[in-house]
């Protein structure tokens, strides 16, 4: 593989990064079609049910297609589901070689449409930026082979691990720009998560508040509140926003708590309790993939990460660390896990760490 092939894969890849947060349960996509090594039309999935980024690129591109190379970060499609196979209208279009970066993990799709471009007498090749497209389709990767969503857990602390100091303040240890930051992360996923003690204590909007004209996307609002003891007056509840508010709790849940909740436009959704009478997370997780929610942002508080980290449900964590010490009396960003001894303790994979204005941002996988 060539230069130019890692160029228009990464262009493709750019293109992809477009419908984050926008699309599922299908994955985002980027395509770009290539002649004589000119880019001659490039497309993107802008959203669930709309056409594909092959199709968009085909579209741009009409006739010209015929003996261009296309570029896409993951498998065509051979499947018909809201939307016709990709394959077939890349195979019509005339397209002589078809280069992709990620097998599609989805049975429906995996191999597939490759045997069917191949079958066509299509050259068809991989491994053009091969470790960049799989990690980003972490996400669609963990939402099809393990029926949930993708799970980021993301928090701002000091640097000694204090979500909150000895006096219960948490706002704001971070920065501005590490909260403006923030809302470029919710931007990109599709539901963003928080416990009741974190509306009751903070009682925010959890919205995307992106700067400039920038639209953002507002990800489902969910409460974990098992037994709906949140207040009808909570600011969540009256955000305008197209996206809904759904409140978790158990089945042991009064109807006149839900009741209350509901007139004021949630959705009270029921699960099932775990042996402490709380919210089962890996049947919630479950029951969010099934609404078709591929990646979920966690944003608190220290018992709901402490929950998360427990149940291993965690798969990548965002931490803002602010350069301050709050001392031993403050609230430890895990205070609810109990490890025993450093054999217990969790291993973040490929650390990436970021200065964001006075802060630093450091990104991790499990």
């Amino acid at each position: 593989m060539s230069a130019k092939d890692e160029q228009f894969m990464f262009q493709a890849l750019e293109e992809a990064a477009k419908g984050i947060g926008r699309t599922a349960p299908n994955p985002p996509v980027g395509a770009v079609l290539v002649k004589r090594n000119q880019v001659i039309a490039v497309g993107h999935h802008a959203k669930a049910g709309g056409p594909h980024a092959e199709v968009v690129a085909l579209h741009k591109a009409k006739a010209a297609a015929k003996n261009a190379i296309l570029y896409v970060t993951l498998e065509p499609c051979a499947h018909t589901g809201k939307t016709p196979p990709c394959a077939e209208a890349v195979i019509a279009a005339g397209v002589k070689k078809v280069v992709y970066g990620f097998r599609d993990p989805n049975p429906l799709v995996h191999g597939k449409g490759v045997r069917q471009l191949k079958k066509a007498g299509l050259q068809v090749e991989t491994g053009v930026l091969q470790a960049e497209c799989a990690r980003f389709y972490l996400p669609f990767h963990t939402f099809v082979t393990k029926n949930r969503p993708f799970v980021t857990l993301k928090a701002g602390m000091s640097l000694d691990g204090m979500i909150a100091s000895a006096g219960g303040e948490s706002q704001w240890i971070t920065g501005a720009e590490a909260r403006q930051h923030a809302h470029f992360l919710r931007d990109q996923v599709d539901g963003i998560l928080v416990g009741r003690g974190t509306i009751t204590a903070d009682d925010p909007r959890l919205t995307t508040r992106l700067p400039g004209k920038k639209k953002g996307h507002d990800p489902i609002r969910i409460v974990l509140d098992s037994h709906l003891r949140m207040s009808p007056r909570a600011k969540i509840l009256k955000v305008r926003s197209k996206s809904p508010t759904w409140v978790i709790a158990t089945h042991e849940a009064t109807r006149i708590r839900q009741r209350m909740l509901e007139e004021q436009g949630a959705e009270v959704i029921r699960c099932r309790a775990n042996g402490m009478g709380q919210v089962d997370l890996k049947a919630l997780l479950a029951l969010l993939a099934e609404r078709g929610l591929m990646h979920v942002l966690v944003e608190g508080g220290a018992t709901v990460h402490s929950m998360f980290m427990r149940r291993q449900l965690v798969d990548r964590v965002c931490l803002y660390l602010a350069p301050k010490l709050l001392g031993g009396k403050g609230q430890p960003f895990l205070s609810e896990l109990r490890l025993k001894g450093l054999k217990n303790a969790i291993s973040l994979q490929d650390p990436y760490l970021e200065k964001i204005g006075q802060d630093l941002l450091l990104v991790a996988d499990l």
